[in-house]
């Protein structure tokens, strides 16, 4: 075998690694995902969050779901993160705080004809079982919606994290480097103008294991001081 052939081969092994350590997009996925609470919120006339949530749950074929609802909330991000969950074959865990939401939630999940595993409890022992999460959905108009976020153990190929009704009084102080903490690597986060208000952050795969459990090399970023040039390149 060549030179050139070896190394081919091991940069084909090595990008195969590293897509199996962080989320990857499917954009038919999340097409499919999309079209079907399309179809379902037309039944429901509820608002277009739940057909964008339902299809970047789907899209970056997440596993662990999970939102919190509350008594009095639309139903409609449930149905589409339960649409979301039958394509990705994953599970679907919705935490409510009291058995009086419990209640109201059981009651309108199956008029749709979708479920949803129920937690009932407070944010911190709620989440206590919940292992890798690689999708959460929270509500920022509920005070406790950051202590969730904190409480929240992600999946080690990173997460999706999204806060509808963003545009809440509550939620306009808000910033995801302050509540996650610096250890968490954000790749990218976004406000979008649907709803109520969607924020969103992509949370990168933790600390970057694959690179140093391997010896791999890890990317650096320059900015030239004079020029104000940014370079990136690998180390």
């Amino acid at each position: 075998m060549s030179t050139f052939s070896t190394l081919t081969c091991k940069q084909e092994r090595q990008r195969q690694e590293e897509e199996d350590v962080k989320l990857v997009w499917s954009p038919e996925t999340a097409s499919k995902a999309y079209i079907e609470t399309v179809k379902s919120s037309e039944l429901f006339k509820q608002s277009s969050v739940a057909e964008f949530v339902s299809a970047m749950a789907a899209g970056w074929d997440a596993k662990l779901i999970v939102e919190t609802w509350s008594r009095g909330g639309a139903i409609s991000t449930s149905i589409g993160l339960s649409i979301a969950r039958n394509h990705t074959k994953g599970r679907h865990v919705c935490i409510v705080p009291n058995e009086e939401s419990k209640s109201e939630y059981v009651e309108s999940m199956p008029r749709s004809g979708h479920s949803a595993e129920m937690i009932v409890g407070e944010p911190e022992e709620a989440m206590e079982g919940l292992q890798g999460i690689d999708f959460l959905v929270v509500d920022s108009s509920v005070t406790e919606f950051a202590r969730i976020l904190r409480a929240a153990k992600l999946g080690h190929k990173g997460a999706v994290l999204m806060r509808k009704n963003a545009s809440s009084r509550v939620a306009l102080d808000f910033r995801w480097r302050g509540v996650l903490g610096q250890e968490s690597r954000i790749v990218r986060s976004v406000f979008l103008p649907v709803g109520q208000g969607l924020d969103m952050a992509h949370v990168g795969a933790r600390g970057g294991e694959l690179a140093r459990r391997n010896g791999k090399s890890r990317w650096i970023k320059h900015v030239d001081r004079k020029s104000g040039e940014e370079f990136v390149f690998r180390k």
